[in-house]
């Protein structure tokens, strides 16, 4: 019984419901109003004819009332169309004269107007007339006093029909609230046809099915636009889950290695154990621990970055990071550096040492004398340069340094220990401060300029 009175909440109804529900209650309110405005104008039209011949009847009364002596007389006679309901009635509320139709009656109402020339309405009901009657009376001097005079008219036509009025007004508002919720709830329905089928492609994009596209409606409108945008987000999802797949395969592939090589010396060594140099052994499984823990540590970075987390930023002096990072450590090649003063950004020293380090070590292995770094200012943008003078970079291959686990085959025969994630790492951090990274034209060598924003003092 709960559930039976939950699926009646309106907020549990559907958009199709919910919508024919608003629009059935905005046509009954608007026609209702509509209604109600067109009826009162009638009866204002009915009631002003009333008026206008009520009126007219009661100027016709007052000369008969001055004639009308004390005694009165017989009879009045209707001059005025539908108002055949007359008397002349003095003060004391006698009746001096009156039309056939109200002989021997008393006064229709015993209400007068304030003074001579003020008219009085009123609708009431007369004993001895079947209906309501509409009465209009006005205030005579005449030589043997006041008289009042009345000139009525029966309102049965009126209050017969305006039943029937009535009564066809609200079947066909009635109807037409039927005939708008119909065309709405058939409206919406075929409106949501193209996304309840989105919503069924996507359910089975969800349940396992190869990711696709939806079906584009061919109205364009929003729900045609609602599709192309449904089929971007899809089309970037799925070249995000190749990405995913070539990355897991690629890390499947690094960490394979070394691990294949640290077993096979270690599965070596045990055949024969009392052969074995274990030190150089150890040192032999140290090297390729020593890669795996590189390799795990710039996955763990590039995971921090790529779920956006915020780290927490200082300035850093880029001259003077420079220098330290130089300065730390010989290297088989001269590094020399040109750093302007003042250079200061805002960001995370711990992840700008890493992306310095990786372009001197990348700089290193390629120079064949001389690694120049050079830091300075243009405009509000901090340049870092790293440059070498050895072979430089195909530039057919400037984007693919930048791709995950990839190495030149340079690069390789360089160095086989590389995870072939520094650079990927070093641009993600420049793109996480707001910068860039990329392989500018150099005349001997490669070029790696690094560009963020600076600080504001």
């Amino acid at each position: 019984m709960p559930g039976h009175r939950l699926r009646w909440q309106p907020s549990r109804w559907s958009l199709q419901a919910k919508v024919t529900a608003v629009s059935i209650v905005v046509v009954a309110f608007l026609l209702a109003l509509g209604v109600t405005v067109f009826y009162l104008a009638v009866r204002h039209a009915v009631y002003d004819g009333l008026n206008d011949r009520g009126a007219t009847a009661v100027e016709r009364l007052t000369d008969d009332a001055r004639r009308v002596g004390p005694r009165g007389r017989a009879e009045l006679a209707p001059e005025a169309p539908g108002f055949y309901l007359l008397q002349v009635v003095d003060d004391r509320g006698t009746v001096l004269a009156a039309s056939p139709a109200l002989a021997g009656r008393p006064a229709m109402t015993t209400r007068r107007p304030a003074g001579e020339h003020t008219r009085l309405t009123q609708t009431l009901a007369v004993p001895g007339v079947s209906s309501r009657v509409y009465i209009v009376s006005e205030r005579v001097r005449t030589p043997d006093g006041w008289r009042t005079v009345h000139a009525g008219s029966p309102m049965a036509d009126f209050e017969d029909t305006r039943g029937f009025f009535l009564g066809a007004l609200g079947v066909a508002v009635a109807l037409m609230v039927a005939l708008a919720g119909l065309a709405v709830g058939r409206s919406v329905r075929r409106a949501m046809r193209p996304v309840c089928l989105m919503s069924a492609e996507l359910a089975a994009i969800t349940e396992g099915e190869p990711i696709r596209r939806v079906t584009v409606p061919e109205s364009g409108d929003e729900v045609s636009e609602l599709a192309e945008s449904i089929n971007q987000t899809l089309g970037r999802l799925e070249r995000l889950v190749e990405r995913q797949r070539g990355f897991v395969a690629d890390v499947s592939h690094e960490l394979r290695s070394p691990l294949t090589g640290l077993r096979a010396q270690l599965e070596v060594a045990l055949e024969c154990p009392e052969d074995e140099d274990w030190p150089t052994v150890a040192r032999a499984a140290l090297g390729e621990a020593d890669r795996l823990q590189s390799i795990v540590t710039d996955l763990l970075i590039m995971a921090k970055l790529g779920a956006g987390l915020r780290l927490e930023r200082q300035p850093v002096d880029l001259g003077e990071l420079a220098r330290a990072e130089v300065g730390r450590r010989r290297r088989r090649v001269p590094v020399e550096v040109e750093a302007a003063e003042g250079v200061v950004v805002d960001g995370t020293r711990a992840h700008l040492v890493r992306v310095l380090t990786n372009l001197l070590d990348n700089a290193e292995r390629h120079a064949a004398s001389l690694v120049r770094v050079s830091v300075h200012a243009e405009g509000d943008t901090a340049v870092l340069e790293v440059a070498d003078d050895g072979s430089g970079i195909p530039e057919e291959d400037r984007d693919r340094v930048f791709w995950r686990f990839h190495r030149l085959d340079e690069s390789r025969q360089r160095d086989s220990g590389g995870t072939g994630l520094g650079l990927p790492i070093s641009r993600e951090v420049a793109v996480a401060h707001g910068g860039t990274l990329e392989v500018a034209d150099s005349e001997r060598g490669a070029r790696l300029v690094l560009r963020l924003p600076l600080k504001n003092q």
